[in-house]
Order: C-alpha cells, then sequence, then structure tokens
C-alpha cells in the first residue's frame, strides 16, 4: 500500500473550508491539479513529490511542554521578535484567562490582590532596568545602543510611575517589600540571562570579542522582550472594558498599558532585538527562542502566583471544592473541530490512492473495486452534488422570518431537514461503492498520521493525565463514517482508551469494508439525541457517588451539524469561522460572544463569595474560540 504517499497528501489539502460536507476538500485539490493541466496523471505526480515529507518529525503530535521550534525559512519573512510572538502567542490566552487579569477586567478584583500585584511589578522592574543597561553596555552598534538607553530610561520612568500608583492605591512599601516565588524566579532568570549564564549557549559567560558581547545583549532583549509584549497584548485585550467607562477602578492600570506609549515601547524593544540578532546563527536564534518561551511561561506564572481571595469563574474547572461536588463532561466533534481536514476527504483519498489501475486485475476472493480514475471521478460528482443541494437546503432552513429572540424549537425543527439531507447524501455515497475495499490497517495508519488542530492534542492529554482529580469524561461525537479513524488518530497521542467515541462504523469482511456504513451518527439531530442520552447515564446508577454530583456540560464544535449540542451544554465553545453556523444561528436568535469578553462579563456578575453556577444550557449564547489554546485556559488553566 502506498499510504506515505498518501497521508502526505492529506496533510497538503487546503484546510481553509467554506461548507462542513464530506468531499470539498477533495474537490477543491482535484479541481486545482485539473486546471493546471495534469487531469488525473497530475494528481499522481503530486502525491510522488511529496510522498517523502512522510519522514517528517511534523506528522507526530507535539509534546506537551516542548514546543517545537518554527521552520528556518519563516526567519527570512519576519524577525526573530515577531517570529516568536506568532509561535508563542497561543500562551498570551493562559495570561488573560488568569483568575488575576479576569477579575481584574471586570473591575471586581479585591483591592489588597491588586495592590500585592503592583508592588511584585515594582520589585521586577527594578532588575529590567539593569538588564537592560547590560545590554547597552555590550552592544557594539550605535545606534542599538541608543535605543537600548532609550529602553532604560521609559522603565525607569515606569518606576517612577509605580510610586505614583502606591501612593494613589494605598501600597505600603515596607509591607509588600517581600517578594513572592514566582517574581523571584522572574529576577533571577533574567539576571541570571544578563550575566550571561545561559542554558544551551555556547561559552556561556565568556564575553571576549565585539559579536559575543552582542550576541549577550541579543540573548538579554530576547529574554525582556516576551514581557514587554505580553502585557502590550494583554492592554490592548482589556481596554475594550474602560471604553466609555468612568468608574473602573483599574483604568489607569489598563490605560498604561494599552497606551500608544506603551505600545511603542514594546514595539521598540522588539525592533531592537531584531537589530541585534541580524548576524546571529540559526543555533543562537533557537537560544533566543527558547529563552523568548521561558520569559513569557515566567510571565504567566506570575499572573497566576497573585493571591486572590475571591471566587472566580476561570478556570472554570479548577477550584478545589469544585473538584469535590463537580462532574464534568466534554463533548467534542471531530471533523474540523479537532481535525486540520474532514474525515471524509481523508476516506476519499485512501479509496483513490490504493485503488487498482484500470490495467491491474483482481483477484476471485477481493470485493470488486472500482479503479483508481473511476474512483475519482465517481467523488468528484459527489462531491459537486453535495455542495449544490446542501446550500439549497441552507437557504430553505431560512426562508421563515428571522427570531427576534433565541427559538430553539424553531431551529431544531429546521434542523430536521438538514439532517434528512445528511441521511440521503450518505446512502448516495454507499450506493455509489466507493468506500468498497478500503483496507482498516490504512484507514489506521492515515488516522495516526493525521494532523489535529494546533492545541487540541494537548488540551485532551493535559484534562486525561488530571482525570482522577478533576473527575471529567470526554466524548466525541461525529458524522465521521468510520470511529476507527477517530480513534486512531487519538491513540497517536495516548487517548484513544480514554475518550469514548460516538461514530458510524464500516461494515468489514477480514479487514477490507464492504462499502456499507453501521449508522449511529449522520444529523444534528442525531448528535443531540445522543447528547442527552449520554447525560442521561451518566444520572443512573444511586450506587455510584460520582453521578450524585453536579454535572457540567461543555460542547465544542464548528459547524451546523453541532448547534443543538452546543447549545444545549452548559458551554458552548464554537470553534472556526463557519459563515453557515452563524447565519442559521443568527436567523433563530442565537448569540455569539468571543470567549474573553464573554467570560469577563460572566465575573462581573459573579458574587464574591460564589452563590449560583453562572453557566447554564439553552441560554441562547454560544462562545466562540480563536483556538484551543483558549479553551485550554479557559477550562483548565495553564
Amino acid at each position: 500500500m502506498r499510504l506515505s504517499v498518501l497521508s502526505s497528501r492529506i496533510l497538503r489539502l487546503n484546510p481553509q473550508r467554506v461548507l462542513r460536507h464530506p468531499f470539498y476538500p477533495y474537490l477543491r485539490r482535484s479541481s486545482a491539479a485539473s486546471s493546471s493541466g495534469g487531469g488525473g496523471g497530475g494528481s499522481d505526480s503530486a502525491t510522488a513529490n511529496c510522498s517523502s515529507e512522510m519522514a517528517s518529525a511534523s506528522l507526530k503530535p507535539a509534546v506537551a511542554g516542548n514546543p517545537k521550534l518554527l521552520p528556518r525559512e519563516l526567519n527570512e519573512v519576519v524577525g526573530i521578535a515577531r517570529k516568536c510572538w506568532i509561535k508563542f502567542k497561543k500562551e498570551a490566552a493562559f495570561a488573560i484567562f488568569t483568575p488575576f487579569i479576569v477579575s481584574l477586567a471586570s473591575g471586581n478584583l479585591k483591592l489588597e490582590t491588586f495592590r500585592h500585584c503592583v508592588a511584585q511589578d515594582a520589585h521586577f522592574l527594578k532588575p529590567f532596568a539593569q538588564a537592560f543597561e547590560v545590554a547597552e553596555d555590550c552592544a557594539e552598534d550605535d545606534d542599538a545602543k541608543i535605543g537600548i538607553n532609550e529602553l532604560k530610561k521609559v522603565t525607569l520612568n515606569k518606576l517612577k510611575m509605580h510610586d505614583s500608583f502606591a501612593e494613589e492605591w494605598g501600597i505600603d512599601p515596607v509591607k509588600d517589600a517581600t517578594l513572592n516565588p514566582a517574581t523571584t524566579k522572574c529576577i533571577d532568570f533574567l539576571l541570571a540571562t544578563a550575566s550571561g549564564k545561559i542554558e544551551g549557549a555556547k561559552a556561556s559567560g565568556k564575553l571576549v570579542t565585539p559579536f559575543e558581547k552582542t550576541k549577550l545583549s541579543a540573548y538579554t532583549l530576547g529574554a525582556m522582550t516576551p514581557c514587554m509584549s505580553l502585557y502590550a497584548y494583554i492592554g490592548k485585550e482589556l481596554q475594550i472594558f474602560i471604553d466609555g467607562e468612568s468608574n473602573h477602578p483599574y483604568k489607569k492600570w489598563i490605560e498604561s498599558y494599552s497606551s500608544d506609549s506603551f505600545q511603542a515601547f514594546a514595539l521598540q524593544t522588539e525592533e531592537l532585538l531584531d537589530k541585534l540578532s541580524v548576524s546571529l546563527t540559526g543555533e543562537e536564534l533557537d537560544v533566543i527562542e527558547k529563552l523568548y518561551y521561558q520569559g513569557i511561561k515566567r510571565e504567566i506564572d506570575f499572573f497566576l502566583a497573585q493571591p486572590l481571595e475571591q471566587k472566580c469563574v476561570v478556570p472554570l474547572y479548577g477550584e478545589p471544592n469544585d473538584l469535590e461536588k463537580r462532574h464534568l463532561m466534554i463533548f467534542s466533534d471531530f471533523d474540523l473541530t479537532c481535525t486540520t481536514i474532514d474525515s471524509s476527504a481523508i476516506l476519499a483519498e485512501i479509496a483513490i490512492v490504493t485503488a487498482p489501475k484500470s490495467d491491474q486485475s483482481q483477484t476471485a476472493n477481493q470485493i470488486a473495486r472500482m479503479t483508481s480514475a473511476d474512483l475519482r471521478n465517481t467523488w468528484g460528482v459527489l462531491s459537486k452534488n453535495y455542495t449544490e443541494d446542501y446550500e439549497q437546503c441552507i437557504e430553505s432552513m431560512l426562508v421563515s422570518e428571522k427570531a427576534e429572540k433565541f427559538n430553539y424549537e424553531a431551529l431544531r425543527k429546521a434542523l430536521e431537514k438538514l439532517s434528512e439531507f445528511e441521511k440521503v447524501e450518505n446512502q448516495r455515497v454507499i450506493d455509489s461503492g466507493v468506500l468498497k475495499g478500503l483496507n482498516l490497517e490504512d484507514i489506521k495508519r492515515a488516522g495516526e498520521r493525521l494532523m489535529l488542530q494546533d492545541g487540541c492534542i494537548n488540551f485532551f492529554q493535559t484534562l486525561l493525565l488530571r482525570k482522577k482529580n478533576l473527575n471529567a469524561d470526554v466524548h466525541v461525537l461525529s458524522y465521521c463514517w468510520c470511529g476507527d479513524l477517530i480513534r486512531s488518530t487519538f491513540s497517536s497521542g495516548g487517548l484513544s482508551d480514554q475518550m469514548k467515541v460516538h461514530a458510524n462504523e464500516f461494515k468489514y469482511e477480514e479487514s477490507l469494508c464492504t462499502g456499507e456504513i453501521v449508522k449511529k451518527m449522520e444529523s444534528p439531530i442525531d448528535k443531540v439525541q445522543a447528547f442527552s442520552e449520554i447525560l442521561q447515564q451518566s444520572c443512573s446508577g444511586d450506587g455510584d457517588e460520582r453521578r450524585k454530583k453536579k454535572r457540567l456540560t461543555v460542547y465544542i464544535g464548528d459547524s451546523v451539524g453541532d448547534l443543538l449540542c452546543l447549545l444545549e451544554a452548559d458551554v458552548g465553545i464554537v470553534v472556526g469561522s463557519s459563515s453557515s453556523l452563524r447565519r442559521v444561528g443568527n436567523h433563530f436568535g442565537v448569540k455569539f460572544v468571543p470567549l474573553f469578553p464573554g467570560v469577563v462579563e460572566k465575573q462581573k456578575a459573579y458574587p464574591a463569595e460564589g452563590g449560583g453556577d453562572p453557566w447554564k444550557g439553552l441560554s441562547g449564547v454560544l462562545y466562540t474560540a480563536s483556538g484551543w489554546s483558549e479553551i485550554h485556559a479557559f477550562l483548565i488553566g495553564s
């Protein structure tokens, strides 16, 4: 079997989708091949050219806590500072979703906690100024020296600003002089870097030549820049909560970091890092990446270390009393929620690549299969028909008058049309015979090599590592025709035994698909019924103490087919940018709220002593996440 070729072709498919339907990615690629004049032969040629990609380690899931370095080619497009921010921006979610930042943004952070943070921050600014001084002394370029000197002056001015903060908010310099461990680690890391004690750097601590001095200056900026960039990002993210709000208690703090002057300060720091790094080797740039990553992680730890003696809505499942009282149930779609490519496109690729050529004979005991050319044409026809009929089905759901407020019953009734449509389309696939002869081992190998959305595997690995303490269950609900593909995908991350998969299944004869599908989940109605049945089963069994705990349900999805489950869950989180999902949702009164502002609004209404649960299903509100890092930070924290 040409499975290594197959999987590299799959990974080269364009993951951006306009619709959620089975064959669209394959149609786009085959159309592109045809327009280039290659026809079927051109597509096979492309397959051969990319077969070597299977040897790449990037096909394997990233290990949690060990970020992979970006491709070297990115250096040619952006400087090292922007490159690092692009790579590690997902870590910023873990900062803004800390209890401290969420409470501060909401305005109900206790003043004592804020005072403590400002005092700790002042302690950190002093070594920051020292580090700028070291970087200035080591820099050989006159322009760089001038730039670093300006940054040092700005830092000293910020120290004076902190003195005014201290006076305004009643901070006692003596009482708040004690450093907490997280602040100490930030300071130690920064000063160690400035003194040349850098893990992984050659000739660490020795400054003989001008180049070595410049390199240390770059390393020092590499450790400092993530702090500036992160605070600038936080300032901009929090600005929306003070716009038009004159009484926000922490308006001045937010304005100090969202201001044009601080944004320029952060940008100037990034530009200086780029300037100092121009002459560095690839290995030395890797050292800067690692320093940058360590710097941003220490800043997150700094926020997490702030003593918060009040209730907070984040992480959703993190407070010690929750662990004893709650049963967390996470539900997730698979196609394009977890994956970058629709599973049906993968199955289509397997069918085409492993099919016999027109001049190949098939043995008598084999399941009769179409030739690769016939399969390619048949998949194309199925895809074209599906695309056109899907659009018509969606339009037919929107002919009614737009709802003035959330109307779940009308939405469910409309989605019955889509449910019938999906079932008819699945039967067409079965009747066409395109699935006949697919080998189970080929499917499993393709699943093991399937790339998931960035942060997805890390989230589930972290969640299930904490499963015993968190009392959490994970269910995957999917239209996918083949549950084996899903299970093999998660097996590569060591998760298959801990995630309950609810999907359709292929029928096999001696590991070869007969072309039939065991239909278990074909439609939005099937999904929400499975969702309800799983919840009902979780409540059964009086003898099981876990069943008596309060249930908290989260559903994560990306398409119209997920709408009912998203709305019935206590928290419904939308990933991706499906236009049909938003069109249908908006038509029936569903509100889509960005996750972070939505969390801050919940915190505003959350009483300091706790009280009622702020999350409940069928509210008509869904939360949109930019990616799995946001989901991770919100649900279980850093």
